[in-house]
């Protein structure tokens, strides 16, 4: 028997402004859980600032995103 390896790629899609905006506040909260402290205001309110500066978890998790769907974007057009 053969076996046949078959990679499973993300196509990217562009996604709609109700679930672009459930994404960053997904994204806004969850980087600020990861700071230090205990008060979630507080660190909700850091990372809003800083991603206001257009620094923090969130937009590095943006960036990250951004790059991930320009590979993929490219490698589908090879295939």
């Amino acid at each position: 028997a053969r076996h046949v390896c078959r990679l499973a790629h993300q196509v990217p899609i562009e996604i709609g402004s109700i679930q672009g905006k459930a994404l960053v506040i997904r994204w806004l909260l969850g980087a600020s859980q990861k700071r230090p402290g205990q008060n979630m205001a507080f660190k909700l309110s850091f990372e809003l600032v800083d991603t206001g500066k257009g620094s923090g978890d969130t937009i590095r998790k943006k960036e990250e995103t951004h790059r991930m769907v320009e590979a993929n974007r490219a490698f589908v057009h090879f295939h």
